[in-house]
């Protein structure tokens, strides 16, 4: 009988994926207590490398924030970011004036199509206690038809994300988060509407899946056409079949196999990413997904000419106000409060 691994790999960030994806990153930082201004006290930054930290000191890594940790303004062209929270907060401005805070449980899926500057900021808003913060970031790829389609965002809170509890012969649970896409009889909420997962054909599936200590799992088989990863981020081990693999390494799966995992004594925590592949050339540089290397050049030469249609805000890294709430304002003004 042949295995259902394609193939083992060590995870590095950020991590490696296939087509239709682009990468994810995954952040855990341990944030401590924040300041007046939701940041880090200047004498908390010593030793650090400023404007480019991603080397974690302390518990945390401060990415391209000065104060608050996170993403000032920075273009995006050409694919999709799906920013699943964990734990934590994620401020949220955008050169089409809208904005909005997420935290744990929710997802924020943003389309950039045709350009968008946005920032991504991670306040910290406990004053007496920690801050940790968790997410995933996965880069969703647009085919070439809808490279160019006008950036929009959606969010899917947390109370609109189905979560199922298996249970093993021996009672052991499996949580899982059905994001994007369908997990047996359940479907995940609509993703933004260009989105390359918009099609159901496309079988795009994003899980994120907790499992108790010594708990069994098995994953359904889907089409074969399917690209199909899992990442054991967290745990002591899983075996599937006769390999016992160890955390922090990515799995590729065969999708027309059903795969069964068994967990190893500690609770375990994977991402799941499937999908049909694009098949179209990439050609990327940072923040620009396109087809050829003449289109990331536009890219650019359209970003120093126009800025994605500019900056809002009066700060680069822009954050809310500490007593916001989670809420979603979009560009034509409709707002969200949770």
């Amino acid at each position: 009988m042949s295995s259902s691994i394609l193939s083992i790999q060590a995870m590095s960030f950020p991590w490696q994926t296939q087509d239709p994806f682009l990468f994810c990153a995954h952040h855990r930082d341990e944030y401590p207590k924040g300041n007046d201004k939701m940041g880090l006290n200047p004498t908390d930054l010593t030793g650090r490398n400023m404007g480019s930290d991603f080397t974690i000191k302390d518990g945390y890594r401060m990415y391209h924030g000065s104060m608050v940790p996170g993403f000032p303004y920075h273009p995006h062209r050409g694919f999709e970011t799906i920013t699943i929270n964990k734990e934590g907060f994620v401020d949220h401005s955008d050169s089409m004036g809208a904005s909005g805070r997420f935290g744990a449980g929710d997802v924020q899926w943003m389309t950039a199509g045709k350009g968008v500057l946005h920032s991504e900021m991670f306040p910290l808003i406990e004053e007496e206690k920690e801050n940790p913060l968790e997410i995933f970031q996965v880069w969703l790829n647009l085919p070439k038809v809808s490279k160019f389609v006008d950036p929009h965002f959606k969010m899917l809170w947390s109370d609109m994300i189905p979560v199922i509890t298996e249970q093993d012969e021996q009672g052991h649970s499996t949580t899982i988060d059905v994001i994007a896409g369908q997990y047996k009889e359940t479907q995940a909420p609509s993703p933004t509407p260009n989105s390359w997962a918009a099609n159901p054909e496309n079988g795009v599936s994003v899980l994120t899946i907790k499992m108790d200590a010594q708990g069994q799992w098995t994953i359904p088989a889907t089409d074969k056409a399917v690209n199909r990863s899992i990442y054991f981020y967290r745990g002591a081990s899983l075996k599937i079949e006769d390999q016992v693999i160890q955390e922090y390494h990515k799995i590729d799966l065969d999708p027309a196999t059903a795969t069964t995992l068994i967990n190893g004594d500690q609770e375990g925590y994977i991402l799941m990413l499937q999908g049909k592949p694009i098949g179209e050339p990439v050609a990327q540089h940072g923040p620009f997904v396109m087809n050829t290397a003449e289109e990331i050049q536009e890219a650019f030469a359209e970003y120093r000419r126009t800025q994605f249609g500019g900056w809002p805000w009066p700060m680069q890294e822009q954050v809310h106000d500490r007593e916001a709430g989670r809420f979603a304002i979009h560009a034509d003004g409709t707002k969200e409060n949770k």
